[in-house]
């Protein structure tokens, strides 16, 4: 089976004999993992950031709960 870089787009075979499948080439490979890096590339994702913020908890919220706890929550953990 053939399949085209990534990177450079060259037909590259999809077996044990190409160690840097799907990429056709070490270097191929790193400019790949460059752009991830560089955050050229990325996965979308469902929420956005200030939907994320929501939905954790302030730090005001973690203080109350752990000023409900006592003395004995931490001692015995």
């Amino acid at each position: 089976m053939k399949v085209n870089c990534p990177t450079c787009q060259s037909e590259v075979e999809w077996s044990a004999e190409s160690p840097f499948r799907p990429f056709c080439s070490k270097r191929c490979q790193l400019i790949d993992l460059g752009e991830w890096a560089a955050e050229e590339k990325r996965i979308p994702a469902q929420a956005t950031q200030e939907e994320l913020e929501r939905a954790l908890p302030d730090i005001e919220e973690i203080e109350a709960m752990l000023a409900q706890q006592g003395d004995s929550f931490f001692r015995d953990h």
